[in-house]
């Protein structure tokens, strides 16, 4: 039984260029903030790298589970 037969791709298009988008922003300021040291704490800075993380990955393979729960599917014909 593959990935596909699992969670099929639904995360494309726009929703996928989002998700590229703001996937790196957030592990950029969380392993930013982790640096600097600044007032958001570590747990904080962790978290946002972690999301980003999360965000990024279902950019790359094009699957989410929340969209599958929910029904979404921004793929189209695309995938």
């Amino acid at each position: 039984m593959g990935m596909s037969d699992v969670l099929p791709r639904n995360v494309g298009g726009r929703d996928r260029q989002l998700r590229f988008v703001a996937g790196t922003l957030l592990i950029v300021l969380g392993v930013a903030a982790l640096v600097a040291g600044t007032g958001l704490g570590g747990t904080l800075a962790v978290m946002l790298a972690a999301g980003g993380a999360a965000l990024l990955f279902n950019a790359v393979t094009q699957r989410c589970l929340m969209n599958r729960l929910l029904g979404i599917d921004t793929c189209g014909e695309n995938c």
